[in-house]
Formats: structure tokens, sequence, C-alpha cells
């Protein structure tokens, strides 16, 4: 009997302990990455800072990523955070920067001497499309009559972006003015240092109108403190369902802003894979589904060598458009 109870004895603790090691193998293989640091090339409240902050929420939240940081990093229109994250590799493989349309905007206008390539492309995550935003209290209503007094002249309307003269911002004010028939290269456009510092210029009466991204203003529209008069996307997004697009105003531009992330030069390719892996993971987190719908993102899943053909056919498109409105020779 003696026997018989130690042999039942043994048997419950082994089967707890394999129950354990289950429990730890399953938190294990969904904890992709044991520690994530995200590099912001910008200042807080802009684009590049909510999109790798609510990553790193989703992140770390659901589990797949176990210590995240956030490190941002101003200057040169993104070019010192590059700069820093090459001269830098090899204390940098656990970084992940964060980036968008601009890095191929700001290397084809010679803002910086990098592109993309001198980067490990890991994976494009998400789109954000642009937004023309006013004060509450505005006396302009609707996107209509900016293009109105736009047409009369063009230097009655000032536009503020988070990012310098020919980048993303301007170009997106500069299309939606071309589309209602004025001319794109007389945009007044004031240059701020992230989105934060544009929308505080904007509040404060310095400019008119803002050129940003939808998700960077959903909250303070809400809250009733600004007004969205028009977006970029092809349809309404369901975070802002009632901001009308260009294209059901009558204006024939469209535009979305990817966004993604990039890892230091030489990073092994294993290393690459396994974060490009741990993001496509999110997606499915409930965690992630809460972020992506309080920013109205929409998700762009292009990892690795998918990503790299995308950056290059983006270089043609966005090349193109510069030359177009008279950004690039």
């Amino acid at each position: 009997m003696l026997n018989l109870f130690k042999r039942k004895r043994v048997s419950l603790m082994a089967a707890a302990l394999v129950g354990c090691l289950s429990a730890s193998s399953s938190m294990a293989a969904s904890q992709v990455v044991d520690k994530v640091h995200f590099l912001i090339p910008g200042g807080a409240g802009g684009g590049w800072d909510g999109t790798a902050r609510g990553t790193g929420e989703a992140l770390s939240k659901s589990g797949l990523a176990g210590t995240v940081s956030f490190e941002n990093m101003s200057g040169g229109g993104g070019g010192k955070a590059i700069a820093h994250l090459i001269e830098t590799s090899a204390q940098q493989q656990g970084t992940l920067m964060v980036n968008s349309t601009p890095i191929v905007i700001r290397s084809l206008s010679k803002v910086f001497p990098q592109s993309f390539r001198d980067l490990t492309p890991v994976a494009a995550t998400i789109g954000d499309f642009g937004a023309l935003v006013v004060p509450a209290n505005s006396k302009y209503t609707s996107f209509k009559q900016v293009a109105e007094a736009y047409l009369k002249d063009p230097r009655s309307v000032s536009i503020a972006g988070g990012s310098a003269r020919g980048s993303m911002d301007h170009l997106v004010a500069a299309m939606a003015f071309k589309a209602a028939g004025g001319d794109p290269r007389k945009v007044k456009y004031v240059p701020y240092d992230a989105g934060g510092k544009a929308m505080a210029g904007l509040l404060s009466g310095e400019t008119d109108v803002l050129s940003t991204g939808l998700s960077e203003v959903l909250a303070m529209a809400e809250a009733g403190q600004i007004r969205i008069l028009v977006m970029t996307g092809d349809e309404r997004s369901d975070s802002a369902a009632d901001v009308p697009t260009l294209k059901e105003l009558g204006y024939d531009a469209s535009f979305v802003n990817w966004r993604g992330f990039f890892g230091a030069p030489g990073l092994p390719a294993a290393d690459a894979d396994r974060f490009a892996n741990m993001l496509k993971e999110m997606y499915a987190t409930e965690e992630w589904q809460e972020v992506r719908a309080r920013y109205g993102w929409t998700e762009i899943y292009k990892p690795g060598t998918e990503f790299v053909a995308f950056l290059e056919q983006q270089e043609q498109v966005m090349g193109n458009l510069m030359r177009e409105l008279g950004f690039l020779k």
C-alpha cells in the first residue's frame, strides 16, 4: 500500500511538472523577442512616435516582447537617428527604428545622404492616411472653403507640418491643392520639428491649417479641440466616419503613408526574421486590435525582401510625384 501511495505521489508530481513545463514552453513560444528598443527619429506627438509606442504597447501587453523601451532622437529630418543607428550598429542588435514614406522622400531630396539600403528593412506594418485639420474655432468649416481661399490667394493660407519643406506633410497639402486646381508650388508651408509642435503652432494661431496623419488627430478631434476637414483615403475611415475624402469632395487625389521598422546594418537575417515574425503575430492579438482601432490604421504587412521591393517601388512613385509637384528635378 505504501509503495502504491508513493508511486501515485510520484506520478502526480511528474504530471504537475510536465504541466508547468508545457505552460512555460507555451509562454516562451508566444514571447518571440526578449527585448525590443524602439528608436524614434522625431519628437513626441508625431506619427513615428505614435506608431512605435502603439506597437510597443501591443507587443508588451500581449507578451510577444519581454522588455520594451523607447528613445526619441529628433534632428536632420530623421537623418540624425539613421546616422546614429548606422554608427552604433554593433550595439543596436535589439533596436527597431520606426520610419515611413519620408525615408524615401528625404533620401531622394538629399536631406540626408543615407537611404533604406544602408539599414536592414524588417517589415512594413501599417498605413496611415493624410488629413488636413483646423482648430475647432477656425473660420474654415470645410476643405472646399480652404481650397477656394487658396485659389484666390495661395499666400493667404498657411499650412503647418511636422516635417521639413518638400517632405510628406508638404507633399500631401500640395497634392490636395493641385487636385483643387491650384498651383502646388505656391503652398505657404510652415515646417515644425514633429507633429506635436506643428499642432501647437496651429492651435496658437501661427498657421491656418495642419497637414498631418489621420491617426495623429483622432483623439483631439473627439475632444472637440480641432476639426478634421478632409482625409486622403480612397474611402472613409471607420475611425473617422464623419470625415470626407478628397475624392468624395470631387478632388481626384488619394494617399496612404506606410510605416514600418528597420534594424541596424548587418543585423543577422535570423534576428531580422524573428522581429518580422513577432510583428506578424502581433496582428492576431486583442491588444493590437485595440491600438489599431484607436489610431485608425490600416494593416500593411510586408516583411524582408518583400519590404525591400516595396521600398524600391516607392522610390519611383514618390520620385515621380515630387518631380510633378516641382520638389525634385
